[in-house]
């Protein structure tokens, strides 16, 4: 998903392909890994019916109702309804409809969400398991080792980062040939590092290669298991799951690529993706339209070197055609916080001309009162700077990116 990236406050560069819990887990099953049994609900009635189902049929001699939302968090956070917790147990049908009536249709509130929330349109009625055992698995595609690499430790159930700080040795880095995969005997010592025991050390070796078959079947850039863990009847089981795609691989995985939930998503963030925009919305009230995802880091850097705050993360890419900056402008100014704009375009592959027109027509088209802020270098520029000089609107150029960015941010102080 698009996002910031809390260490820098800057935005994540690609919009990622979001599924739900129960749609990752779904993904698991079809490719043989050992997760818990669930069904998923819709309703109160639903999530009752399947309470029974599970209780009746599927051997569980206790439910747990999980609400699906993509942020964490869910089993401390709350419910515009006033439930406390989205992860409940019961042994009861009737409770468990009772509870999911007081999720769906509300928004849950956690450390991850906004203040708002997000809504919750389903509930995961699963086979509740006792846990004697966490471990940690991941598989990424690392850079450094051109290819995938697993990563695991003995301690799962928390935050791997905080294992990799307090006990580094107990944190596991094997690299994977992406050509011949992960051998029975990699796999097998693997589980014996994560310390599983007896008929357990087999199974886990089992789930590893399958977790693996699956990171490569759907083109994942990481699949990570937490916890992977051990049952009190010492089955291996994958608890908690997430999966991440590789987006250039949308055209062969088109199934999961349509199962994408964006219930979640910024409605802006949507409308940009139809017309080929990376939008990605911020905090601040200076909206920047520019081409390149480094030239828009850069952008919004300067920016705030000159003590302004960026509104918006927008990358209308090399291609851009002049319709696409109208419906740029159009996107940007629907933003209330939004008090001046900034266009900042290196004509490489895009034609500076293009865009200068597209600015005049999306100024008239859009009426725009607010201060803008224009900076064009590259191809046609010298041509595009004579439109905006000539076109009667109230536009700023400027020729360097420091002139412009300190010209912009004094419109907004």
């Amino acid at each position: 998903s698009s996002g910031i990236n809390a260490e820098y406050g800057r935005p994540c560069l690609a919009r990622c392909l979001n599924l739900q819990e129960y749609q990752s887990k779904g993904l698991m099953d079809q490719y043989g890994v050992t997760i818990q049994p669930f069904l998923v609900a819709t309703s109160g009635p639903d999530a009752a019916e399947k309470a029974r189902i599970m209780l009746s049929e599927r051997g569980a001699e206790e439910i747990v109702l999980k609400a699906q939302i993509l942020a964490g968090g869910r089993g401390k956070g709350t419910f515009s309804s006033g439930l406390k917790g989205g992860v409940k147990l019961s042994r009861e049908p009737s409770v468990i409809g009772q509870l999911t009536d007081q999720m769906i249709g509300f928004n849950l509130v956690t450390k991850q969400t906004s203040e708002q929330g997000s809504p919750v349109s389903n509930v995961m009625v699963a086979k509740a398991l006792n846990i004697v055992k966490e471990t940690y698995l991941a598989i990424v595609l690392d850079r450094a080792h051109g290819g995938p690499v697993i990563v695991a430790s003995p301690d799962g159930g928390v935050d791997i980062e905080e294992v990799a700080e307090s006990t580094p040795e107990r944190v596991f880095k094997i690299p994977v040939d992406i050509f011949s995969g992960i051998s029975e005997e990699a796999a097998v010592d693997l589980a014996r590092k994560l310390e599983f025991e007896g008929d357990a050390v087999q199974q886990a070796a089992t789930e590893i290669r399958k977790l693996y078959d699956l990171f490569i079947g759907v083109d994942a850039t990481q699949v990570e298991v937490n916890p992977f863990g051990l049952t009190d009847q010492n089955e291996v089981v994958c608890f908690d799951a997430k999966i991440n795609f590789d987006d250039n691989a949308q055209f062969r995985q088109r199934e999961i690529f349509e199962m994408e939930d964006m219930s979640e998503s910024d409605p802006r963030e949507l409308e940009a993706a139809q017309h080929d925009l990376n939008y990605i919305a911020m905090e601040g009230n200076i909206a920047c339209l520019v081409n390149g995802a480094g030239l828009a880091m850069a952008t919004m850097d300067i920016i705030q070197l000159h003590g302004g705050s960026p509104a918006n993360f927008l990358d209308c890419g090399g291609g851009v055609q002049e319709s696409q900056v109208e419906k740029a402008f159009i996107l940007l100014t629907k933003d209330p916080a939004v008090k001046a704009i900034f266009v900042n375009i290196f004509g490489g592959i895009v034609d500076c001309k293009v865009i200068a027109s597209g600015i005049i027509n999306a100024c008239k088209k859009t009426g725009l009162e607010l201060p803008l802020v224009v900076r064009l270098k590259g191809t046609n520029m010298e041509a595009a700077s004579e439109l905006l000089a000539n076109s009667g609107l109230d536009i700023t150029s400027h020729d360097e990116l420091n002139d412009a960015a300190a010209a912009v941010v004094r419109y907004v102080k």
